[in-house]
């Protein structure tokens, strides 16, 4: 899901909820993808990731080695396309490494607010709990007081 909100915020959408069917979108992706997107650098390899990862891609070298080999480019064995192909695998792979970097960074992100929010619960969990003790106090301190008043004021008349 995270690389869906970076395509749908990628691709213009204000409103990331509008891409993927209205569900909430986490608002640290958005921030996140919000610093992406301010980077060219980025955005030219979050867009060559999305391409290279698609079935476009696939048809796309299917019609030029088809091509390349059918309409006899060159001879057998094909060095210049091996050589062609060969570089376009160690840029690809470059930037299937960028996008997990991406894909990392995104996940510290969530990790790095969940925790935050943890620490807050935390903190408010000890607040709940010192005001219930308080609580406890009271009410044990009313019950002792009304039960010390009951036991003074009727001491021997049957309940």
């Amino acid at each position: 899901m995270p690389d869906m909100v970076s395509s749908a915020l990628s691709t213009g959408l204000t409103n990331p909820a509008d891409a993927l069917g209205k569900r909430p979108v986490n608002p640290a992706l958005i921030e996140h993808a919000d610093e992406r997107r301010k980077s060219v650098e980025n955005r030219v390899a979050d867009r060559i990731t999305a391409f290279s990862g698609s079935m476009r891609f696939v048809y796309l070298h299917i019609l030029w080695f088809g091509l390349w080999i059918g309409l006899g480019a060159e001879a057998y064995p094909y060095g210049l396309l091996t050589m062609i192909v060969s570089l376009e695998a160690i840029f690809l792979s470059t930037f299937v490494m960028i996008s997990q970097n991406r894909a990392d960074a995104k996940r510290e992100v969530l990790a790095n607010q969940q925790w935050t929010t943890v620490q807050e619960e935390d903190h408010q969990n000890q607040e709940l709990l010192q005001i219930s003790r308080q609580i406890l106090d009271l009410t044990q301190a009313v019950h002792d007081a009304t039960s010390w008043r009951e036991a003074r004021v009727q001491p021997d008349e049957p309940r």
